[in-house]
C-alpha cells in the first residue's frame, strides 16, 4: 500500500484498540496539532486527506496541549489518549515540560513532533539549531531525557518498528511516559509502499501483572509480624481501578491508609480507615500515624519525597516497608520488601493469604479519634475570616503588609476558608484540578472527595501551567461532569491559553483563580527559612533602591478572560464567592472567578518536614540557623 510516510502514521493509529474487562475501544481518540512548516503539508495533508476515527484539535500553546491530552489520559486511567503534533524547533521546544510532566507522572502520552531535513539539502532550514561538532541534532534531541522512548525517523520505513514500540510503551503502565517519534519534514512526504500486515487492527491489554510466589509469601509473613501497618494508596490504585478492593481490604483487616497526591480520590475521604493526604502535603492525621506505624504498605507508589516527607517520617525503631508496584524499579525504592504486581491483583492475593490467619491490627480507637480531630481542624481552616484580631497561618508578614494587602486586592477573603466554600457549593461528582503552589498542600489535606476519581492533581512534576490546561483534558475525558481549575495567579500568567480551546469545542472548564498578588508558596519558604520576601511578590520597582519592593500589582483576571468569552467573575467575600459559584453552575461556556485572597492564609506543614537546600554561610544569622536545623532533621532521616 503506497502512502507517505505521514499517511502510514495516521492510518496505524486508526487501527489501534485497548480491550479492558472485555471490551474493546479505539486507543486514540484524537491528535492535538499545531501547525507549522515542519508539519502541515506532512501529517497535517494526511489529516485532511483522511483522519479516520481521529477528532483534530487545535492547540494554542504546544505545551497546553500536550498538557491537556497528558490529563485526558490520566482522567481515562491511560485507556484512551490523544497524540500532539507540532512543527520543527520552538514548537518541538515547547512540548519539552509537558513530556517531562508525564513522564514524571508515568502518564501515557505520544508526541510526534516535525525535524529538520533528513536530506540535509536545505540546511539550515526556518528554525533549525545548528551545532558544529554534530550536525544530526536538533531541538527534539532535547526530547530524550523526558521520553520512555525516543525515535527519529530518517527513512520511512523505519515508522513501522517505531510505532510498534511507541505502543509497547503506552500501553505498559510500569514503563509509561512521553513517547516521542521525530519525523524530518522532507520524509513525513515521501511515499512507500507499506504492508497490509502493518495497518492490520492490533487490540492491546493492560497486563494485570501477578505476584511472584516468594515476594507474596514474604510480604504476609512481614504483614503477619506487625502490629500497627500503614498503607499508602498511591496513584496505581486509581489505574488498576482498585480503590473499592482497597476500601475493603483495609477494613477488613483494619489497617489504615493515607492518601498520596495521585492516590487521593481512589477511595472517598469519610471511609473509615482513610486518613487523608500524608507527608509534605500531608495532614497531621495520617503524618502521626505514620511516625508510629511499624510497617509501611506503600501500593501504587513512587514513594517521592513529599510522601515520605525527605524520609524523615518514619520514625518507629523496626519500621519495616513493602512495595506494591507495577514496576520492579518504583517497587525496590526505600530498601522495600517488593511486591512487583499489578495493584488490584496483588491485593486479591493477599487478602486470600491473611485471611487464612485471620489477621487483624492492634489499632484500637486510634483512627476514628485522630480523623474526628483533624476534621475538627478542617472546620476551623474553613472558617477563618480576616478581622481585628487576625493572625496568619504562615507566620512572615506583620500586620501592616497583611493591611496592604487587603487594601490592594480590595479582600477580606482567606485562601482556606475559600476552598471550604469551594467543597460545600460544587457538585458532589465535579473534577478539580491543580498542580503546583500552596493549593496541592491545601487541597490534599482539606479537600474532601465525595466521589471517587474527582480529585486530579499532577504533583510528580509540579507543573505551573498544567492547572487550565489539564482542566480541558479532563474535561474531554468526562463531558458529564463539572471540572474546576484551581489555580493561583502566578500559574494563570504562565499558561492559561488552552481556555481559548475549551471556548472553541464548546467544552465548558471553571478556572477558580486564588489571586494572591505572588507566588505565594516560594514567598513561605523563602521567608520560613530565614529569607526576607525576595522576588515573590508580584510588586513594582522601586525607583530609588532599583529593588523590586514597590507598590503591589494590581490586576483583573475577570477582564482579561472575558475577552475570551469566557463569563468571568470577581470575589473578595464569602457570599460574593457564593454566589459566582452558583451563577457559574447555570452558564453552558467557560467560567473563571477571579478570588482576592490574603497571602498566609493557607495551611502550614502538620508535623512534615522537607529537605530543601539552606545556604550555610549568611549573613542573615536566621538563614544559619535554618540550615542548622535542617541537619538536625536530616540525622534523623533514612539516607536512602
Amino acid at each position: 500500500m503506497k502512502l507517505t510516510t505521514s499517511q502510514a502514521l495516521i492510518k496505524f493509529l486508526n487501527q489501534q484498540y485497548l480491550e479492558v474487562d472485555g471490551q474493546e475501544n479505539k486507543l486514540f481518540k484524537g491528535i492535538f496539532t499545531i501547525f507549522g512548516h515542519g508539519n502541515v503539508l506532512g501529517i497535517g495533508q494526511a489529516l485532511e486527506e483522511d483522519s479516520g476515527d481521529l477528532e483534530v484539535y487545535q492547540g494554542r500553546n504546544e505545551q497546553g496541549m500536550a498538557h491537556a491530552a497528558a490529563a485526558f489520559a490520566k482522567q481515562k486511567h491511560h485507556q484512551q489518549l490523544i497524540a500532539c503534533t507540532a512543527s520543527v524547533g520552538p514548537g518541538s521546544a515547547n512540548m519539552v515540560t509537558a513530556a517531562a510532566t508525564a513522564t514524571a507522572n508515568n502518564i501515557p502520552l505520544l508526541l510526534i513532533p516535525g525535524d529538520t531535513f533528513a536530506s540535509r539539502q536545505p540546511d539550515p532550514v526556518l528554525q533549525q539549531i545548528e551545532q558544529a561538532h554534530n550536525p544530526t541534532l536538533s531541538t527534539n534531541d532535547a526530547l530524550k531525557p523526558v521520553s520512555k522512548y525516543w525515535d527519529r525517523i530518517t527513512r520511512p520505513e523505519q515508522l513501522m518498528t517505531a510505532l510498534i514500540n511507541a505502543m509497547r510503551v503506552l500501553t505498559r503502565q510500569a514503563e509509561t511516559g512521553a513517547v516521542t517519534i521525530a519525523i524530518p519534514q522532507d520524509v513525513q512526504t515521501e511515499a512507500y509502499d507499506y504492508p497490509d500486515y502493518f495497518f492490520k487492527k492490533r487490540v492491546h491489554r493492560f497486563p494485570q501483572r501477578k505476584p511472584d510466589d516468594f515476594e507474596l509469601d514474604n510480604a504476609v509473613k512481614l504483614i503477619r509480624k506487625k502490629q500497627k501497618p500503614l498503607i499508602i494508596c498511591g496513584g496505581g490504585v486509581r489505574y488498576s481501578r482498585a480503590g473499592k478492593l482497597l476500601a475493603d481490604f483495609a477494613e477488613k483487616y483494619k489497617i489504615p491508609f493515607a492518601e498520596t497526591q495521585a492516590g487521593k480520590s481512589a477511595v472517598i475521604s469519610d471511609h473509615p480507615m482513610n486518613l487523608g493526604g500524608i507527608g509534605v502535603t500531608g495532614n497531621f492525621a495520617a503524618n502521626r500515624i505514620a511516625k508510629e506505624a511499624d510497617l509501611i504498605i506503600g501500593i501504587g507508589t513512587r514513594f517521592t519525597d513529599f510522601t515520605t516527607s525527605s524520609k524523615n517520617l518514619f520514625q518507629h525503631r523496626e519500621a519495616a516497608f513493602i512495595s506494591i508496584n507495577n514496576s520492579d524499579y518504583h517497587a525496590s525504592k526505600l530498601d522495600a520488601h517488593k511486591l512487583v504486581a499489578d495493584a488490584k491483583v496483588a491485593l486479591q492475593e493477599l487478602d486470600q493469604k491473611l485471611a487464612q490467619h485471620h489477621y487483624q491490627t492492634a489499632y484500637t480507637d486510634e483512627i476514628a479519634r485522630i480523623k474526628s480531630e483533624w476534621q475538627q481542624e478542617v472546620q476551623r481552616l474553613s472558617n477563618i475570616q480576616y478581622g481585628a484580631d487576625f493572625t496568619p497561618e504562615i507566620e512572615g508578614h506583620l500586620d501592616d503588609r497583611l493591611a496592604e494587602y487587603q487594601k490592594a486586592l480590595q479582600t477580606a477573603l482567606t485562601q482556606t476558608q475559600a476552598i471550604g466554600v469551594i467543597n460545600d457549593h460544587i457538585a458532589e461528582d465535579a473534577i478539580i484540578v491543580g498542580s503546583s503552589g500552596s493549593l496541592p498542600g491545601d487541597l490534599q489535606r482539606m479537600w474532601r472527595n465525595r466521589s471517587t476519581d474527582t480529585y486530579h492533581l499532577e504533583y510528580g512534576y509540579s507543573c505551573m501551567g498544567y492547572e487550565i490546561s489539564g482542566a480541558f483534558g479532563a474535561k474531554l475525558a468526562s463531558p458529564e461532569q463539572e471540572v474546576y481549575a484551581m489555580t493561583g495567579d502566578g500559574s494563570y500568567l504562565m499558561l492559561h491559553s488552552e481556555l481559548v480551546t475549551s471556548i472553541q469545542e464548546g467544552q465548558k472548564i471553571n478556572v477558580l483563580l486564588f489571586d494572591n498578588a505572588g507566588f505565594g508558596c516560594i514567598n513561605n519558604l523563602q521567608m520560613d527559612h530565614g529569607m526576607g520576601s525576595f522576588g515573590t511578590e508580584f510588586r513594582k520597582r522601586d525607583q530609588k533602591t532599583r529593588q523590586l519592593t514597590g507598590e503591589i500589582i494590581p490586576i483583573s483576571y475577570a477582564e482579561s478572560a472575558a475577552a475570551y468569552g469566557v463569563k468571568t467573575y470577581t470575589a473578595t467575600s464569602v457570599e460574593e464567592l457564593i454566589a459566582a459559584l452558583q451563577d457559574a453552575k447555570k452558564q453552558s461556556c467557560s467560567t473563571l472567578i477571579d478570588m482576592k485572597v490574603l497571602p498566609k492564609t493557607m495551611t502550614h506543614g502538620y508535623d512534615s518536614w522537607w529537605n530543601v537546600g539552606v545556604a550555610e554561610v549568611a549573613k542573615n544569622p536566621e538563614i544559619e540557623r535554618s540550615s542548622k536545623e535542617r541537619k538536625e532533621k536530616l540525622a534523623s532521616a533514612r539516607k536512602y
